[in-house]
């Protein structure tokens, strides 16, 4: 059984931001797709489709969730004279402005360092996952990709499943992805490879990361690479066709790592990575 009351203690102590004002329960209530980010930015580079789904059914309504503080990222010289918390709230109100261009739901800010996001003992990050999970019910959730090369990422995907895996099944999602940061998934088999259609969108992508001058002034210019690595997707998505989309964005999917919690990850993860070596594999052996 979950303990309302603790919940209810938990999501008391966030910060959060509604775009619309409309109170944090309607927030919560009307949420279909939940993206669960290490930093600010990150959602609008990984769970682009989701923010994309009002506009497609305005039933449809995204909301974000960013897991830490993001003092440590990358700044600019004038940047680095501002203290952690400065840097923080810049940050932070950055995010909620990409979250009015953008129409979300909501957005919520746990505002943890990364060190301890990392501590695979400190339940802290989990707990408050799981509340936030009960209390907006999505069918979809967009995390991190397994495979990402930023260990901040992939310690936000690891506790997001393990948050998800305790809930009763009436409460997990239908749909967990693990969506590209700091590494591509175009080298998954597509077979295993989930492609997400995001053609069209190329104007409100360019203005959701135009939102975080801190990173572009930074010398990162993420809006850029981005938006080309979408196209770049596109492009080279199949060898023997014509583009059926102008811009992609590839996912993990992590579902059968909630249907079956018993499942190891480490394994699920292993036999992705053989998939890749078997097809470069094969195809050597039969050229």
């Amino acid at each position: 059984m979950v303990d309302a009351e603790r919940l209810e203690r938990i999501i008391n102590t966030m910060e959060f931001f509604i775009p619309d004002h409309k109170p944090l329960e309607v927030a919560f209530k009307r949420a279909t797709h939940l993206g669960i980010g290490a930093h600010q930015d990150d959602l609008e580079i990984m769970a682009f489709d989701g923010i994309l789904q009002h506009s497609k059914k305005r039933s449809n309504w995204f909301f974000g969730i960013v897991v830490t503080d993001g003092s440590g990222s990358v700044r600019s010289l004038k940047a680095n004279k501002l203290s952690d918390d400065k840097f923080r709230e810049i940050r932070n109100r950055e995010q909620k402005r990409a979250a009015s261009i953008g129409r979300y739901s909501g957005v919520g800010f746990l505002n943890y360092k990364s060190g301890d996001l990392k501590k695979a003992r400190n339940r802290d990050v989990q707990n408050e996952l799981g509340a936030l999970i009960c209390r907006v019910r999505p069918s979809v959730i967009y995390t991190h990709n397994l495979a990402d090369k930023h260990d901040t990422h992939v310690a936000v995907a690891l506790r997001t499943i393990e948050a998800i895996r305790e809930l009763p099944k009436n409460l997990r999602p239908k749909k967990l992805y693990g969506c590209e940061v700091w590494r591509d998934l175009d080298w998954l088999s597509d077979q295993e490879k989930v492609a997400f259609d995001v053609s069209g969108g190329d104007d409100l992508a360019f203005k959701l990361l135009a939102a975080f001058k801190s990173q572009s002034h930074s010398g990162k210019r993420y809006d850029l690479a981005t938006l080309g690595r979408r196209k770049a997707h596109a492009t080279y998505s199949e060898s023997h066709r014509k583009n059926r989309a102008s811009s992609l964005i590839f996912a993990m999917d992590l579902t059968p790592l909630i249907t079956n919690p018993s499942q190891n990850i480490q394994s699920f993860l292993k036999q992705r990575l053989l998939n890749f070596e078997k097809d470069v594999l094969l195809r050597i052996n039969r050229l």
